[in-house]
């Protein structure tokens, strides 16, 4: 009797995948590189497929999903975006590739793969491999090793930064030196042109015509000569 509460066994993957459990880039990969991978249907029914990824903005596959009739084959292109590669860093990049029996009649992939049951799901796992040609493994390698190498300063090294920093220190006390003076002669350029505009005031007061000198005012001499004249007048009549 068959327990209700077992795990349904999964199905077989009917499909056949080449290459079935690698797929393989060889770089360099500063540039796009692809893959492909060939899917069989060797039975006579219609299979739907689709193909995951475990890093799905590193790559773009075409088609990514589909319908395979009975013994057909299909390539898929995998292409893999540039990126900077480090072979010190395990890769974990993974594709899975997905499949049923189609149902009959028209299909709607979308609805059918959210509608379908997992029990009836068939699926094969295969792992990314990068390789890069000989040369650019060596060079990578060499460069590895260089970069750990450790830092080794000899005493003449030393040495010559000594001197470096005293003579960067002594132009930066002679540029300081130089601001000063500079700033001292501006002011006593200042102070000169000051004394000499007091100079040509005083040269410009000292020629100014004189005032003139207030004498008897003239209103006196007028009220004189009045009064002189009154006075004849006056004595012309008497007589």
């Amino acid at each position: 009797m068959r327990d209700s509460n077992a795990t349904p066994q999964k199905m077989k993957q009917v499909l056949v995948i080449d290459p079935p459990n690698e797929l393989k880039f060889r770089g360099p990969f500063n540039v796009s590189v692809t893959s492909y991978m060939k899917l069989t249907n060797p039975t006579e029914d219609r299979i739907m497929f689709k193909i995951k990824t475990t890093a799905p903005k590193m790559y773009c596959v075409r088609p990514n999903s589909g319908i395979l009739e009975g013994k057909a084959v299909i390539e898929v292109a995998v292409c893999l975006q540039p990126f900077l590669f480090n072979p010190a860093e395990k890769n974990k990049h993974k594709f899975m590739v997905q499949s049923a029996f189609a149902p009959e009649g028209e299909i709607n992939l979308e609805t059918v793969w959210k509608e379908i049951d997992a029990d009836r799901l068939m699926d094969s796992k295969l792992k990314c491999v990068f390789e890069l040609p000989p040369d650019d493994q060596n060079k990578t390698t060499e460069n590895t090793a260089e970069s750990i190498k450790p830092l080794r300063i000899s005493t003449t090294d030393i040495a010559n930064n000594i001197e470096l920093t005293k003579a960067a220190q002594e132009m930066q006390q002679l540029k300081n030196e130089e601001a000063f003076l500079r700033k001292d002669n501006l002011q006593l350029k200042e102070e000169l042109l000051q004394l000499r505009t007091q100079q040509r005031n005083t040269n410009m007061n000292r020629y100014q015509p004189p005032e003139l000198d207030q004498g008897i005012p003239i209103s006196l001499f007028v009220v004189a000569f009045v009064m002189i004249i009154v006075g004849i007048v006056l004595g012309k009549y008497a007589i």
